[in-house]
C-alpha cells in the first residue's frame, strides 16, 4: 500500500494498493490507472509513485527473509 495525495485538495491523502496499479502517466497531471480501469489523479510525480511502489515492495521482501 502506498500513500498518495488527491490533486487539488488540501491534505486529502489516501492509500492505494500498489499491486493494483496498471499504469502511471503524466499528462501533465499524474494519472494512476488501476487494473479495474479506475483512474486516480494525484499530486505526486510519476517518479515519486514509482519510488513509493519500489519501497513498498522492498519492505515486503525484507519481511519475507
Amino acid at each position: 500500500m502506498i500513500r498518495v495525495t488527491k490533486l487539488k485538495s488540501q491534505d486529502r491523502d489516501f492509500i492505494v494498493n500498489a499491486e493494483l496499479i496498471e499504469t502511471i502517466e503524466e499528462t501533465p497531471d499524474t494519472v494512476i490507472t488501476l487494473t479495474s480501469g479506475k483512474k486516480l489523479i494525484v499530486e505526486e510525480s510519476m517518479d515519486e509513485i514509482v519510488r513509493k511502489v519500489m519501497d513498498y515492495r522492498r519492505a515486503l521482501f525484507k519481511n519475507m527473509r
